[in-house]
């Protein structure tokens, strides 16, 4: 696996993060409208300065354990979202992504997933990712859906975010099922 790691979608490109994107990765980390749907609560300046170093330092890793990459718009380099796939098990992956609230209903958080998904399977070689998804996020539910992932069941109290337990919708595609699109 080369580094840096920078993929084009078709309105998106998916690129390594850098310390200069602090202030852009605040703005999505920090709005409890996108962290409202993630599995963290808003986060401060220092909170994401540590997760961008990191996101940095463990992509540096052999072999890598997540593939953590900023998305963009192909015309502008300014950070509007990140897509993640968490490496576990035997070729298998967790796919996340998140959004930046102004930035939603243009189709980027599935082209992201799209991207990252077709990566894992063609590059990285993996035979399993899976998507857990809040109940209420309807946004997300139709991302996977429409990419062909596939309703496993609840796991029940997955995440304790603000301020209470939720439970997530686990859904996954495996290698065989996907197109490549």
């Amino acid at each position: 696996m080369t580094y840096p790691i920078r993929i084009a979608g078709a309105s998106i490109t998916l690129r390594e993060f850098t310390r200069a994107d602090i202030n852009d990765v605040l703005a999505i980390i920090g709005d409890d409208k996108v962290t409202a749907w993630l599995s963290f609560d808003s986060r401060d300046r220092a909170q994401a300065v540590a997760m961008i170093e990191g996101t940095i330092e463990r992509a540096q890793h052999e072999p890598r354990t997540e593939i953590y990459l900023a998305v963009t718009k192909h015309d502008d380099d300014r950070v509007i979202g990140f897509s993640r796939i968490g490496l576990t098990g035997v070729q298998a992956g967790k796919l996340g992504y998140a959004i930046a609230a102004m930035e939603w209903g243009h189709g980027y958080a599935t082209d992201a997933a799209r991207t990252l998904t077709s990566y894992a399977f063609k590059e990285l070689g993996l035979h399993r990712i899976s998507a857990a998804i809040g109940p209420d996020n309807a946004a997300s539910i139709a991302v996977v859906q429409q990419l062909g992932f596939t309703r496993e069941g609840i796991l029940r109290d997955h995440v304790f975010t603000n301020g209470a337990w939720r439970d997530s919708v686990l859904f996954s595609v495996l290698a065989h099922e996907w197109r490549y699109r």
